[in-house]
Parts: C-alpha cells; structure tokens; sequence
C-alpha cells in the first residue's frame, strides 16, 4: 500500500484478530480441558462407548487427558486424527471403536509407569519387557525357523505390519536386521498386551476394619481384570473370557488348572495345532506339577519363579533330597529334566501316573 499509516492499522487489525483467535482457541482448550468429560469427549457419540466402558473401570477417576491428551499434545498426529473423525461423522461413516495405534500403545507404557512404578520395574526385569531386537534378532532361534507373521501374534500384537517391513532376510541364515529404525527399541509385548485400561474394576481402597463382613476370606474372588489382546480381533478379552486350552500327552488328556490367569500364558505358551504337550513354546505343567496355574510358581509381572519351590515344599521332598537342587532346569537350565515336564518316573521308574489325574501310585 502507498498509504504507510493505513498499512500499519490494517497490520495492527490483523494481529489483533490473530491473537484473539489464539486467546479464543485457548481458552476453549483450557475449558474442554478441565470440563466434566461426559459434557466434552463422550458428547461425541462415537466415542459414548469407550467413555461408558471409562466410567466404570478403575480409572474413572483420571481425566482422558490423563492418558490421551488433548487435541494438540501429539500435533499434527492428533489433529489428523480429529479430522479423520469429523470427515467420518459427516460422512455417515462414524469411527464406532476408538482404537490406539502402534505409537500410542508404545507411549502407554511411560505413562502406565507414572502410577504403577512397582509393577512397571518388576515387568522391567522380566522376560516380557523384550523389544523387537532381542525377538528377530535372535539368533539361536532364527537358525531354527525364519520369521514370519504368525510370530507377531505374541511378540508384536500392536505391530501395525507384515513381518517382512520388520525384519530382513526372512531366513535361517542371515545375518539378520530390523528394518524399521523406531522398533529397534520398541517394546515387543507392551503393558497392554495383558492389560486394558477401560476394563470394569474397583478403585482401590481400605476395606472397613470394623465390619467383619469385610474380612478377606470372606469376599468374593476378584474379577480378573489382565487378559489378552487379540491382534487377529483387535479386541481385548478379559482373562475370564478366554478359553481353557486342552493338552494331550500321547493319547492322553492333560489336567489344565482352571485358574482364569492360566489362561493368558496358554495363549502364547501352548501346544501347537496337534495339542501334543511340549510342540511350539508350549510351558503346560506335566508329572509331578500337573494341574498347577502357571501363577502357583511365576510372579505375574517379572516371571520370577525363584521362590516357588518353597511355596509348596518343605525344606526336603520325600525323597530325602533338596528340591531346590534336584536336577532340574529349576536348579540348571541345561538340565535334561524340565521343571514343568518333569516326573517321578523320571527318576524312579517305578512309578506310573494315573489317567487324566494328576496323582502318582506305585506301579
């Protein structure tokens, strides 16, 4: 413009609307923010399904933000993310499950540790806590069997690819590589793959001291809130709703504790699709141990076991010797007996196991 003084006031109006624009958008942010969530997030109906799921889990007292945070904390991620849904909304297409991708289930993790910091170091020092590196990389077990995608059903279930954009070659001989730069250290089997945090639960608390009504042995048996994601389902499946497995030893039928926790390890630790016990990564308990849940001996988060012996033997076996330096792979890992397989028999020929129970009785 020729005019400088009216340049300056077109400049100056400008900026006064962009900073209004800015004040506005901010404080609406700050608003949305600090509202009751059922007035703001789950007014969008698309989403009344995973706030109602919210409601009544034990995280009803965080606000979503806690754990997804707002419209412009992930930046342009959550914007798009924002924009896909209003498109869909308009469109008659609506997003009916709101559903966390690969980075935000990876992101999960941090902030399931900013509350659950006991439970996140004993997972730290467990064998769950595995990256992407130390699955496909490793190299005892590549020479066995190349990679492929069924292995992502325990070790990758948020991985949002084939196998063959994460690791390279597909082969038995290699040398291997991830592919991917981010998944070299990207947690394999996050905390959700075991945990859904909108899933039902009681806030907890002190039980009434004074009320002997609420006295432990006489409440009723948790609701088992760990379970299992599906990545063939993409849904979540509390550990009560997930089947019993059926094992069989030769022709016979292997006892399987009931134990709905037990349930979560046998969808890893399984037979394969000959339900023979020992084929695959199967860890069913057998000989003397069969019928036990995995939880009688494995710490649920850091997998230790150390201490299971002593949970159920005294200080010697009827055999005169020490459990806990019988040789086992309890004792050795190279030790021929395994701890979940192993039998009296293995030792004293004598003894034969009885059908279908899991009792001993001299042949």
């Amino acid at each position: 413009m020729k005019n400088p003084k009216r340049a300056r006031k077109y400049l100056f109006i400008s900026l006064l609307v962009l900073i209004s624009v800015l004040v506005l958008m901010q404080t609406g942010n700050i608003v949305w923010n600090i509202a009751d969530p059922s007035r703001t997030c789950a007014s969008c109906h698309e989403i009344r399904n995973s706030y109602e799921q919210w409601n009544i889990s034990a995280h009803r007292g965080f606000d979503c933000k806690t754990c997804h945070g707002t419209a412009l904390s992930n930046g342009m991620h959550s914007l798009k993310e924002k924009a896909s849904m209003i498109n869909r909304h308009f469109r008659g297409d609506p997003v009916t499950d709101i559903r966390l991708d690969e980075k935000q289930v990876e992101k999960m993790v941090s902030l399931c540790a900013e509350c659950h910091q006991n439970e996140f170091a004993k997972w730290k020092t467990g064998g769950h806590s595995m990256g992407f590196t130390d699955v496909f990389l490793n190299t005892e077990q590549n020479h066995k069997e190349p990679a492929n995608d069924h292995c992502l059903r325990c070790h990758g279930m948020f991985y949002e690819g084939s196998v063959t954009a994460l690791v390279s070659p597909l082969d038995t001989t290699g040398p291997w590589k991830i592919i991917s730069p981010e998944h070299k250290s990207r947690y394999a089997i996050p905390c959700l793959a075991c945990h859904n945090i909108h899933t039902s639960g009681q806030i907890s608390k002190s039980p009434d001291y004074a009320n002997p009504g609420q006295k432990a042995f006489k409440q009723p048996l948790p609701y088992p809130k760990a379970g299992y994601y599906d990545p063939y389902e993409k849904t979540f499946f509390t550990a009560d709703k997930l089947p019993t497995i059926q094992a069989w030893q030769k022709d016979r039928k292997i006892f399987i504790s009931e134990d709905p926790l037990a349930r979560i390890c046998s969808q890893c630790h399984a037979p394969d699709a000959s339900h023979q016990a020992v084929t695959s990564d199967d860890k069913t308990p057998m000989g003397v141990h069969e019928g036990l849940s995995c939880m009688s001996c494995h710490q649920p988060h850091t997998n230790d076991a150390k201490q299971s012996c002593r949970n159920c033997h005294p200080a010697f076996s009827n055999c005169g010797l020490d459990v806990e330096i019988m040789n086992t792979t309890f004792a050795n890992p190279e030790s021929p007996y395994d701890i979940h397989t192993v039998s009296c028999s293995d030792c004293h020929p004598g003894y034969v196991q009885k059908l279908n129970k899991p009792e001993y009785t001299l042949k």
